[in-house]
């Protein structure tokens, strides 16, 4: 295994795609990834496209944030070492709904659909626990924005004495 693969092999293993993989398969995985270092303040996604790829976040933060008109943006929520992005666009290739940016110096690895496709014939079980590693990943996000909405809602509201 060379420098550059033994690296992506102890990325996936500490990752929340490689935490339920077995050593093969996080060596498997590891051929599929690349990494990417961005700078503070530059754009991983961008609202409105379509892409390929599920990005995981190895270091850094990245800010989701929504384009609300006249040159605005709204911060929906910020993603953490560990959190996936593009997760959606990954299984749907549908277009991106919010714009990812970098906040500091941030590292990500990333994984192309074409390429993760490749493993299905031959690494089906692999292709299959990677998949609900994104489905979990998307979930938890989704209960997380929920919860937040909620909180947001009954301090709006006044809701229950709570505030």
């Amino acid at each position: 295994m060379d420098t550059q693969n033994q690296a992506n092999y102890e990325i996936v293993c500490m990752s929340p795609l490689g935490i339920e993989l077995q050593q093969a398969d996080c060596k498997v995985l590891a051929d599929v990834i690349d990494t990417r270092q961005l700078n503070d303040g530059e754009i991983l996604i961008q609202e409105g496209s379509t892409d390929d790829s599920l990005h995981v976040i190895i270091d850094g933060k990245l800010e989701v944030t929504r384009d609300v008109g006249g040159g605005e943006h709204v911060t929906l929520h910020m993603l953490k070492q560990g959190d996936f992005a593009g997760a959606m666009g990954f299984v749907d290739g549908k277009e991106h709904s919010a714009t990812l940016r970098a906040v500091g110096a941030t590292e990500v690895y990333t994984m192309r659909r074409k390429q993760f496709e490749s493993l299905i014939k031959t690494h089906p079980q692999l292709v299959y626990q990677v998949m609900r590693a994104i489905i979990r990943s998307v979930h938890s996000t989704l209960v997380r924005m929920n919860q937040q909405f909620v909180e947001m809602n009954n301090y709006i509201m006044k809701a229950h004495g709570r505030y």
